[in-house]
């Protein structure tokens, strides 16, 4: 005859269900971490292979930029003279950096002191809303 008694005494109780539901939850967290070891170590190998290949893509950028400079300078130096026409493609870098320059000042003027000015005000608010 089966009795719950006997069933528990079979089975091991209630102690040795829950070490064996531990057990098991300890294996499975074990694995979750070692598959999200192998998933991070394969996102940081593809996002390493893509800063390089940007990289290569800026150097070859900035080369580019320098054949079309000479190019300009070149087509100048078709119906000018040679030192002319360099000089004047070098006062249109110069302008270009100049320009940027200037943008590039005003960017950081507004974004200086870099200090959430807006997110202060909001947690000043609250507090004065909720000293009332």
């Amino acid at each position: 005859m089966h009795t719950p008694e006997t069933e528990q005494a079979q089975n091991g109780g209630v102690g040795a269900a829950a070490k064996t539901v531990a057990e098991h939850a300890s294996a499975i967290a074990k694995l979750e971490l070692e598959l999200a070891g192998l998933e991070l170590k394969k996102k940081v190998a593809a996002l390493g292979i893509g800063i390089g290949m940007g990289a290569a893509a800026a150097v070859f950028a900035v080369f580019m930029l320098g054949f079309l400079f000479a190019t300009i300078a070149a087509v100048f130096a078709t119906f000018l003279a040679t030192w002319l026409a360099l000089l004047i493609v070098t006062a249109i870098l110069g302008g270009l950096a100049a320009v940027l320059g200037v943008l590039a000042l005003g960017g950081i003027r507004r974004g200086t002191p870099p200090v959430p000015e807006q997110a202060i005000r909001e947690a000043k608010l609250t507090s004065n809303a909720l000293k009332r």
